[in-house]
């Protein structure tokens, strides 16, 4: 068997497991949260560790993990209904304070640089990740808090289908790249392609939630436009991971996923695809 065969066999393995194991845990809203913790560390230590390769850059990658994943934990908590007071946001404040007076005694090269890296991770990974909470747990007019696994889950499965779309239609008609200094692979026939299957899959689950209980309070053409919104943000998430990596010199962000890199690799779309979710929900709440 060629070693192309053996990569080829390697990674639909993985992506297969990946996928069950992403689709089963949004069934249950422990499961859920368990895991996106998980995803949020390892992702900021792997962040951590590519960062700190840079000269004159020095992360304490324990500690910006850990407290990335506290602050995901605490979202979860008071989106769910389970902690009640603000307070619980007091732990992790005090870890930013920390972070930023520990440059005082530590004597590193450049403290600017230091903070900045740091801070990048609770913004670019932290943040971006502990929306799926807001996604995931809806109150009603009454007050009452839900778990409701379609809307976190339809991300998802909107970038997969966006990637999809996008592989097919650009290995057929791809000619005109859509990003060359940042990701040369990317064409605008595949971004039509990819965002055209989005369409017609949020339109399938906009129509089968219909006949259903309609927890989400999208109709179809709402539902359409929550797809066309991470077709375009996902597009984007997967160019500044891109962007990321070139700036630092690497072909992947890791390897923790055989054939497909890093956690970073993995998730570089749903960190811009899941806040312009919860800003569009919200988005349409105001009209």
């Amino acid at each position: 068997m060629s070693e192309k065969m053996q990569n080829l066999i390697v990674r639909s393995i993985t992506g297969i497991l990946f996928v069950a194991i992403m689709v089963t845990c949004f069934f249950k809203p422990l499961a859920m949260v368990l895991l996106f913790a998980l995803i949020t560390g390892m992702a900021t230590w792997e962040y951590c560790g590519l960062v700190n390769q840079l000269k004159e850059v020095t992360v304490n990658r324990f500690i910006s993990t850990v407290a990335a994943v506290y602050f995901f934990i605490a979202v979860a908590g008071i989106n769910s209904g389970y902690i009640q007071t603000n307070a619980v946001f007091v732990p992790y404040l005090l870890t930013v304070v920390y972070l930023f007076v520990s440059e005082l005694y530590l004597r590193n090269a450049n403290a600017v640089n230091d903070w900045a890296y740091t801070m990048l991770a609770q913004m670019y990974i932290a943040l971006p990740l502990s929306m799926i909470n807001v996604l995931a747990f809806r109150q009603s007019a009454d007050g009452f808090i839900s778990y409701y696994y379609l809307l976190p889950l339809s991300v998802f499965i909107f970038l997969w289908a966006n990637d999809t779309g996008a592989y097919c239609s650009g290995s057929l008609f791809g000619k005109h790249k859509l990003f060359p200094r940042v990701s040369p692979g990317k064409s605008w026939e595949g971004s039509i392609g990819g965002g055209l299957l989005v369409l017609a899959v949020a339109a399938g689950i906009g129509y089968w939630e219909a006949q259903g209980d309609h927890l989400s309070g999208l109709n179809i053409l709402q539902w359409m436009g929550l797809g066309l919104v991470i077709v375009v943000f996902g597009t984007w998430g997967d160019l500044v991971e891109s962007l990321f990596k070139r700036t630092l010199g690497i072909k992947d962000s890791g390897n923790i996923l055989p054939g497909h890199g890093g956690m970073l690799d993995r998730f570089d779309s749903s960190l811009m695809a899941i806040p312009a979710s919860v800003i569009y929900l919200y988005s349409l709440t105001l009209l």
